[in-house]
């Protein structure tokens, strides 16, 4: 089994719509359930073995910079993007020398979840076959999501192979914003500035995109209105415990 002691947290969004909010912090450094979306990130990546983590900033990335500083128990390399934002992509693509072109974890901060049964990065880590698979997707089902209003966003066959919701149909699973990602997808981005979309494109084209369930559920932080439901859905398990 493929040991994942690397990975990456993007944090370089301009949080509009979080708005008003970030007008005085950026999005990752919004706090729920009494802590950051950053730390909730680096906190699931260190219980799955992660030792170095790559954090782009962009927005108000000082502040960033500043809070990671705190954190002396992992190993975090800072990507500076306050200059030129790259897109998910690019951002990507600009962080791989840190993986040594091995398969890698990344993870978008304004995403959090509750485990069900066991660690969801852990099944993640457990379910990666480099031979088969370009990339391995967590996707969390729709239908017990917090803050999440879409129409989904990828069917999945029993293999586990992935495709993309058709046009005017719902799909049953959303992706969360964590991924397992090799370096040979990566470089074929185009040019500088792209979308981690277009790598899932190529990979579906050519069957080498993956995915896992969810289990548990997920918190999608991506509004103000989000944010409270997702504290007033958390107080409500501390009430109960």
């Amino acid at each position: 089994m493929t040991k994942f002691t690397r990975g990456m947290i993007m944090a370089a969004g301009l949080g509009v719509r979080m708005r008003p909010l970030t007008d005085d912090r950026p999005k990752p450094l919004i706090e729920v359930g009494g802590k950051t979306l950053l730390d909730h990130a680096i906190d699931r990546f260190k219980d799955a073995g992660v030792k170095m983590i790559v954090v782009n900033v962009h927005y108000k990335g000082e502040m960033v910079i500043a809070h990671l500083k705190k954190r002396k128990d992992v190993d975090i390399r800072i990507q500076d993007e306050r200059d030129k934002l790259l897109d998910t992509g690019g951002a990507l693509k600009k962080a791989l020398p840190n993986f040594s072109n091995e398969p890698f974890l990344t993870y978008n901060s304004d995403s959090i979840w509750l485990e069900g049964m066991g660690s969801n990065l852990g099944r993640m880590i457990r379910r990666w076959n480099d031979a088969e698979m370009d990339c391995l997707m967590l996707l969390a089902p729709t239908f017990n999501s917090i803050g999440y209003e879409d129409r989904g966003d990828f069917t999945m066959d029993a293999n586990g192979r992935l495709a993309r919701r058709e046009q005017q149909r719902v799909a049953p699973f959303a992706w969360p914003g964590v991924q397992i990602i090799h370096p040979r997808l990566i470089a074929k981005g185009p040019g500088e500035v792209f979308s981690t979309n277009r790598l899932w494109d190529m990979a579906i084209e050519e069957g080498r995109l993956f995915g896992v369930r969810m289990e548990g559920t997920w918190m999608h932080i991506g509004t103000p209105a989000a944010r409270t439901e997702a504290e007033e859905f958390l107080r409500g398990l501390h009430a109960v415990a």
